[in-house]
């Protein structure tokens, strides 16, 4: 058996070779499974879909799925396709746990659709890990005896397919009640039956590329070495490992005033994939990060401000890449747009495939404020060329001419008064846009705006419903906000920072000249005086202070 295993990983290999991806990391393994995984890059989900809890894939919002959908996204340039599958409410009793025929063939075309559009596909369980199998703790025998029986059903459906089918055995894994060294053992065993039913059922699965998560899938360190553990047991050269990466979580949601992409949030993608590089991807043993994004994408504009976004985006994709750890975007339907079949933000796209032959290069800002009332001064920016060169500078379609209306000076890059003062004046806001180009990867996009210090009025609400704060934005945006006790220490959630979470405990409506101090924010505060401090992109502060009191709240500015 174990010999045939390795001669059907041979054929497996040669199998891939036409398709391998031009891409490679000089100090990565180059095994059948690398190869493999390197072949997917780059990676998408269809995310809030068939992962969806409610009665069918279009109850988290989004349409149904067609093959023209899914050749979409082959046409985008993916690879690969993650497809989440959440199967628990399509799931019939013990003893047999049937899965509803309907559900598996509905599972089935879209990932014939996939193949059929030369993408590798990937399946799981997907939110079963939270709705029933977290619970293996107290209720061991049911849970293994349930993910037997569906991971039964699913290989057995699947077992003559293309060896670009893989099967993930759980999605961010964890358990109730116990410690993190019994969790890991208990996902041990977990991937550990996945393997042996999953191989049990003959045919192609005898050797299919099958995927194992860490705890949670993190790269936490005492985790990776638990799955590597595992693997290690195993002995099968058709495993791949997966973790996922949502960022440095203070950036990631905007939060104790990690507003930019600095070296903080730098060293943490490194040493997240360092690790995993070193454990697995070293040794022929291959990574794929399921999902990765950042958090505060979903809890509404400003988290992170787009240009430090992109900036993240830019240095996680290309590292990940340099070290031949495949990435695979997640997206709940607010990065492609499944209507119109357009990208929301194309700039995210184009700093994603240039990850793959290059860098793109980026700025210290994307940001250019024009101060009403203050004579119009030289914009200096700081360019991150990132191995490219700098090309031209333009407004709209007009190239600005070097010497006259712009300077560089090494990776400085200094638009001159001249050349911006036509736009201080008239209404506050964005006024142009400049894009510096290079000569490879896309153009890095600088919004002039014409802005005034905000002006904030007063307000009254209720500690259950908030406070909405009349705020003439002024042209300018807001970048966080600190609240303090007046009598001394930080007010509101997270209280170890006075800077508090984007959108999570306050947001701003441009469009209604409003910042809304939410409930979650007064569910955590003791009442009395509370001083706000506004931070905007800009550089301007605004303060504004709160007083609480019995349910009330009265704010006024500063």
């Amino acid at each position: 058996m174990h010999t045939k295993k390795k001669y059907l990983s041979l054929m497996l290999a040669a199998a891939m070779l036409c398709s391998l991806f031009s891409f490679t990391t000089s100090s990565s393994a180059a095994t059948p499974m690398q190869s493999y995984v390197s072949a997917m890059q780059p990676g998408w989900n269809l995310g809030n879909t068939l992962d969806a809890t409610g009665a069918d894939e279009t109850s988290w919002g989004n349409p149904v799925v067609t093959q023209a959908f899914i050749q979409q996204i082959a046409a985008q340039g993916f690879k690969s396709i993650r497809i989440p599958v959440t199967w628990i409410q399509h799931t019939g009793s013990a003893p047999s746990y049937t899965v509803d025929p309907a559900w598996m063939s509905r599972v089935q075309q879209i990932v014939d659709w996939s193949l059929q559009a030369g993408l590798y596909v990937m399946i799981n369980l997907h939110h079963d890990s939270w709705q029933w199998v977290n619970t293996m703790p107290t209720n061991h025998d049911a849970v293994l005896a349930q993910y037997k029986a569906v991971w039964t059903q699913i290989a057995n459906r699947f077992k003559d397919h293309s060896s670009k089918l893989m099967f993930e055995s759980i999605n961010e894994p964890y358990f109730d009640g116990v410690d993190a060294a019994t969790q890991m053992s208990l996902l041990d065993e977990l991937n550990t039956v996945f393997h042996q039913v999953v191989r049990g059922t003959g045919g192609g699965n005898a050797t299919r590329p099958l995927v194992l998560p860490t705890l949670y899938c993190n790269a936490e360190q005492i985790r990776v070495d638990s799955l590597n553990s595992t693997v290690t047991k195993l002995n099968d050269p058709n495993l791949i490992t997966t973790i996922h990466y949502y960022g440095l979580w203070h950036f990631s949601v905007n939060i104790a005033g990690y507003t930019k992409f600095d070296q903080r949030s730098i060293d943490d993608i490194v040493t997240q994939i360092d690790g995993v590089y070193n454990t697995f991807v070293s040794k022929g043993i291959p990574v794929i990060i399921g999902e990765y994004g950042l958090l505060g994408w979903d809890s509404g504009e400003g988290v992170p401000q787009h240009g430090e976004m992109l900036k993240f985006i830019e240095y996680f994709t290309q590292y990940a890449q340099s070290k031949g750890v495949t990435h695979m975007l997640w997206d709940n339907g607010s990065r492609f747009n499944r209507m119109t079949n357009q990208w929301r933000d194309p700039d995210l796209y184009n700093v994603i495939m240039q990850s793959l032959t290059g860098r793109s290069s980026t700025a210290d800002t994307d940001l250019i404020f024009l101060k009403s009332g203050s004579a119009v001064q030289d914009a200096v920016l700081g360019l991150n060329l990132n191995g490219n060169s700098f090309v031209s500078l333009k407004d709209g379609s007009n190239t600005l001419v070097s010497g006259t209306d712009y300077t560089l000076s090494g990776s400085v890059l200094t638009v001159k008064a001249s050349a911006l003062a036509k736009y201080a004046s008239g209404s506050f806001g964005e006024k142009t846009v400049l894009t510096a180009n290079f000569n490879s990867g896309p153009a890095w996009k600088i919004q002039v705006r014409y802005s005034n210090t905000p002006v904030q009025s007063k307000a009254s609400g209720t500690t259950g419903g908030g406070l909405v704060i009349p705020t003439s934005f002024n042209g300018d945006q807001l970048a966080t906000m600190e609240a303090v006790y007046a009598s001394g220490g930080n007010a509101g959630p997270n209280n170890w920072t006075s800077y508090k979470e984007f959108n999570y405990t306050f947001t701003p409506d441009y469009a209604n000249n409003t910042i809304t101090i939410k409930p979650k924010f007064f569910a955590e505060t003791t009442g009395g005086t509370i001083n706000l401090t506004f931070h905007f992109w800009s550089g301007q502060i605004v303060k504004y202070q709160m007083a609480v009191k019995g349910g009330r709240v009265t704010g006024l500015p500063q």
